[in-house]
């Protein structure tokens, strides 16, 4: 049995294809370092930073246990998409895993509302990074610095691929060296043994009206908040197809990610409402982890925290115009977007793909400085329960694609822990937090405006469907024909 393509072969990019060939294949110019540092510091963007503030607000101290759910669900859905990468990497990753699974509608569908997440990734980045940018030169308006990065980035992209992976390094490292340095502080801190003072101890865990100040029904509120910061984990998929071994880069990454959540998310938010109460007017003010090394008495707190998340925003508008450009290869690649979007300069770089996601970008980018705020928020909302649709999406790929793997005899250098009872916990457990969305939590305006676009794009997808099992229908019929008058 085949899996590589089955079905589609006319239309699928063959599985890791990663040679530069006739201006039709992505290059392999991905270091192992490049993949590797991808992968480690692919979950953390500037949400950590500033957006885990919302979150601790919303359920004291007990935002740990909503860090642990929402890690624990991204571990599994990264060990089950890990498994079928693994064993055929593709730069359409989870989108082309779901058309073999499912359908051609599935892999249409969840391709180009992946893109349109990434697409809206851009300009948040870069107006984030332009406020940063003014504030230190005032004198230069945000929309010019925010214009400036983008298209830096945007350059870099376009060159090759080694390129995007040589910046991405460096912006990886500087964060885990940022949040590595945090957390060794904060724990001198929390023992006291941090020189000058400072907050210690782990009494705040309880002292401000315990550790459930908002009641236990706070958490799956709170994990809802966090459960987006963890967006990017899966990038390393689409990036290490083009790697000289994608089996191997995407084994590592998938085996490494626990103790990735574990350090730089759980241990870092034990170390912020260790340090700082949880409901302090700081946490708001100036975001969570400027706001605990305030409280350990570090100097030029402020500068420190715009310094790293500025690298932490322009890695992710970095990474945000690499794999909104991949997935609209791999799309064009299979007949679900214009044919011309599929093809690669000498570099192997998808150079319209890569343009085509930045202008879509900077025209968001504009709506949000020349339109009314109601329509960049419109926008972002869209794209707000995305997250979940592509983990529902992976875990049934997971389900369905199993079978087929082990029938086909292929190497399977990952595998799903306690298949399929994990998986199936999973495929339950997304559609429980989307109706929790629906009626419990400050999210409806995000999972409706999600709604309506994905209702839309499946819409679009299951006429594309069609059509193409019709014409392969009558191409088999004429072909069947044909041989037969022969």
């Amino acid at each position: 049995m085949r899996i590589g393509n089955e079905g589609h072969s006319p239309r699928t990019a063959p599985a890791g294809a990663a040679q530069s060939s006739a201006g039709s294949q992505l290059s392999s110019g991905l270091k192992s370092r490049h993949v590797t540092m991808i992968s480690i510091a692919g979950v953390i963007g500037a949400g950590l930073f500033v957006g885990s503030a919302n979150a601790i607000a919303l359920a004291g101290p007990a935002v740990l246990l909503a860090y642990l759910t929402a890690g624990l669900l991204v571990v599994l859905v990264m060990r089950m998409l890990g498994e079928m990468a693994a064993a055929t990497p593709d730069s359409g990753s989870f989108s082309v895993y779901a058309e073999r699974s499912i359908g051609r509608w599935a892999g249409f569908s969840i391709g180009w509302l992946y893109w349109w997440f990434w697409v809206l990734v851009i300009p948040l980045e870069a107006i984030a990074a332009g406020i940063i940018l003014n504030s230190w030169v005032p004198g230069v308006p945000p929309w010019v610095w925010a214009l400036a990065i983008t298209v830096g980035l945007t350059v870099t992209n376009l060159v090759s691929v080694g390129n995007y992976g040589e910046f991405e390094f460096w912006f990886a490292l500087l964060k885990v060296a940022a949040i590595i340095g945090f957390i060794g502080l904060g724990l001198l801190a929390v023992l006291g043994l941090l020189p000058g003072g400072g907050a210690s101890g782990v009494e705040r865990l309880t002292s401000e009206g315990g550790f459930f100040p908002n009641g236990v029904g706070a958490v799956p509120a709170a994990m809802l908040t966090t459960m987006f910061t963890f967006m990017g984990t899966e990038i390393v998929t689409i990036a290490a197809a083009e790697s000289k071994n994608p089996a191997k880069e995407i084994r590592k990454a998938t085996n490494s990610v626990i103790w990735r959540i574990g350090i730089f998310y759980i241990a870092s938010i034990f170390i912020v409402v260790s340090l700082v109460p949880w409901n302090s007017s700081r946490l708001g003010e100036v975001g969570s982890f400027q706001a605990a090394l305030e409280a350990m008495g570090v100097p030029y707190a402020k500068g420190i925290i715009d310094v790293v998340i500025l690298v932490a925003v322009a890695s992710c508008l970095n990474s945000a115009l690499y794999t909104a450009s991949r997935m609209m290869f791999s799309l064009a690649k299979r007949g679900d977007a214009p044919e011309s979007l599929g093809t690669v300069n000498g570099q192997g770089v998808p150079v319209r793909a890569v343009l085509l996601s930045t202008a879509v970008g900077f025209i968001a980018t504009i709506f949000n400085y020349i339109a009314p705020d109601q329509v960049f928020s419109t926008l972002l909302a869209s794209s707000g329960a995305i997250a979940l649709l592509v983990y529902l999406v992976i875990a049934v790929s997971q389900l369905r694609m199993r079978g087929k793997l082990v029938a086909s005899g292929m190497p399977m250098p990952v595998r799903m822990w306690a298949f399929p009872y994990l998986t199936w916990a999973v495929v339950i457990f997304i559609p429980v937090v989307l109706i929790y969305m629906a009626v419990a939590s400050d999210l409806k305006l995000e999972l409706y405006s999600t709604a309506v676009i994905a209702a839309v794009v499946v819409t679009v997808g299951l006429i594309v469907g069609r059509r193409s099992a019709r014409r392969d229908a009558l191409l088999g019929s004429t072909a069947n024909s044909r041989s037969g008058l022969v």
